[in-house]
């Protein structure tokens, strides 16, 4: 049987220890025992924590772009790429009892001011995310089923901004409702 690849194992157990406890409540010793690899087996892979902190950053950006696959499905209209988009958004977040949110969220709130290189690789995961908006928000205003009262990239980024608060406030009351009335009043009013 092949040797697991220990850095993957590190990546991946971090991206879910990271994402339930946050950056500063998960210690190097707790991801290596997740990973049940030595303590020293981290060192050799990462220079520090922040280090990989980056790396599942951009692990879970991966991820992300993987869901935004319905933004992609030219079968549905525009408005109905960006519903299902956000609906599959909020049944992940459901598969995890509203307990973890948004790992880009989370990260925010936590080290946005101690780490410059995972500052900037969220400021990267958002553009991304609301590059990819606006561009089917642009469709949908061309042909009249989103409302062209704005520009697609400013409620690209308000439909981003939003989100990260109702996942936020999911979080904090272990509840569906907030993602619940994103929907309803974002992609329900807003948008339309």
């Amino acid at each position: 049987m092949p040797k697991p690849n220990v850095k993957e194992q590190l990546v991946a157990t971090s991206l879910s220890l990271l994402h339930s406890k946050g950056f500063n409540a998960t210690s190097v010793q707790d991801i290596t025992t997740a990973a049940g690899v030595p303590k020293g087996s981290f060192y050799n892979h990462f220079a520090s924590k922040e280090a990989l902190g980056l790396e599942v950053l951009q692990r879970y950006s991966e991820g992300a772009a993987r869901l935004a696959s319905a933004l992609h499905d030219t079968s549905l209209s525009p408005l109905g790429r960006i519903q299902q988009y956000f609906h599959d958004y909020i049944e992940s977040n459901a598969a995890l009892d509203f307990n973890c949110g948004c790992l880009l969220g989370n990260f925010s709130t936590e080290l946005s001011n101690q780490v410059p290189a995972i500052r900037q690789e969220m400021r990267i995961a958002f553009g991304k995310s609301s590059g990819a908006l606006a561009g089917v928000i642009a469709e949908g205003q061309r042909d009249g089923s989103i409302a062209a009262t704005h520009t697609a990239a400013e409620l690209a980024d308000f439909v981003v901004d939003a989100w990260q608060g109702a996942v936020l406030r999911s979080k904090a009351e272990h509840s569906r409702e907030p993602l619940d009335r994103y929907a309803r009043v974002v992609l329900g009013r807003i948008l339309v």
